[in-house]
């Protein structure tokens, strides 16, 4: 009976000693809100923890005063002597990106940083600090610090309650990442190198599980294709890709590869493998890419073979109409123009043969 009393004590002093540890829940203090925010620019993910305080009928009196101090100050607590505001409330605000980035065209390594703002009425100092861990800025080290860049403080419009941040002016490799909060904004805009952050993804992933498939080889050459770039690379990741599965899309993509490199004979051997693959929607797509790149002979190559496999198609007919009118014969487009009309399979179809139809009547390409 003693062996199980003193059992029983002993759990409860760990229980005891464990709870103390790992209090409950509860909402942080002041009334501010925790709070977190993300948004993928690219193939980076940008992740941003912060505690929101409100205003709470201080307005005007939040920034220049204890609230938001101008500067650096001495905030009588911890070990800096002159910290700058900790962009929130309570614990610091940290900052994330996946992949290097450039802040306001200077360049940031991939990590995960505590973010400092020094305000001023016209203009700011953001601050990424290598320190992410600690309380507020009662202890900020400007020697830790990662990159400080100077940014234009903007007024709002609108009174914004609580403290924000906000993911503005997206482009495909950029977005302008503004603190917001009363009538003020702090704007600094991040930008990513999407080309090479996505090579280097492609490279990690090919040698992962998903390099287990032709879809993900043949997406990544296609990316090369793209956005000529990386092309000898692109152009062994197509072949594997060709390996695993040898159909339309993987024989094209090679054979574009090729031709971009200079190599037309291996070029036109992969392409001729390629057309006795591809359906009739294939073919015509393809045929309606080349013209974009004006190779305009190409493609009535492609939609006469198109025809040839696919007879008496709107489809066909409409590819011939296109390949014939870029090559500069409006007399046989116009023949097959006719020919598709009937067999437009809806409205838009039909009023689009139409005028093409006008077109060419009046000797003018439909391309």
């Amino acid at each position: 009976m003693k062996k199980i009393t003193l059992f029983i004590i002993s759990l409860f002093t760990f229980l005891l000693s464990h709870a103390q540890m790992n209090p409950l829940s509860q909402p942080p203090p002041g009334g501010n809100r925790k709070a977190w925010t993300g948004e993928r620019i690219g193939i980076t993910d940008v992740t941003i923890m912060y505690d929101r305080p409100g205003v709470k009928g201080r307005e005007g009196k939040i920034y220049g005063t204890p609230v938001v101090h101008e500067g650096f100050e001495d905030l009588g607590f911890g070990t800096c002597k002159a910290a700058p505001w900790r962009a929130g409330a309570n614990e610091n605000t940290t900052i994330e990106f996946s992949t290097n980035v450039k802040v306001e065209g200077k360049e940031l390594p991939a990590g995960k940083y505590g973010f400092f703002v020094a305000y001023g009425k016209d203009e700011c100092t953001v601050i990424f600090s290598k320190d992410n861990g600690s309380w507020g800025s009662f202890f900020y080290d400007d020697k830790q610090d990662a990159l400080r860049v100077k940014v234009k403080t903007v007024t709002l419009d609108k009174s914004v309650e609580w403290l924000k941040y906000e993911f503005i002016n997206q482009t495909e490799n950029s977005s302008v990442i503004a603190l917001q909060w009363e009538k003020v904004s702090i704007p600094f805009k991040v930008e990513v190198d999407l080309v090479n952050t996505s090579l280097t993804a492609f490279r990690k992933q090919l040698k992962s599980d998903k390099g287990f498939s032709w879809e993900a080889w043949e997406q990544a050459a296609d990316f090369c294709v793209s956005n000529n770039i990386n092309l000898e690379e692109g152009l062994s990741w197509s072949n594997t890709a060709v390996l695993f599965n040898k159909n339309f899309q993987t024989l094209v993509t090679r054979s574009t590869i090729l031709d971009k490199l200079g190599k037309k004979t291996q070029a036109d051997s992969s392409m001729k493998a390629a057309l006795p693959l591809g359906t009739m929607n294939d073919l015509h797509f393809y045929g309606k890419q080349l013209l974009a790149q004006k190779k305009n002979k190409e493609a009535l190559e492609v939609f006469k073979t198109n025809a040839t496999k696919n007879p008496k198609q709107f489809t066909t007919y409409a590819g011939l109409t296109r390949g014939y009118s870029a090559n500069g014969d409006y007399k046989t487009a116009l023949a097959n123009a006719k020919l598709a009309l009937p067999l437009a399979p809806n409205a838009p179809n039909k009023n689009a043969i139409e005028e093409m139809i006008k077109k060419l009547e009046t000797g003018k390409d439909v391309n």
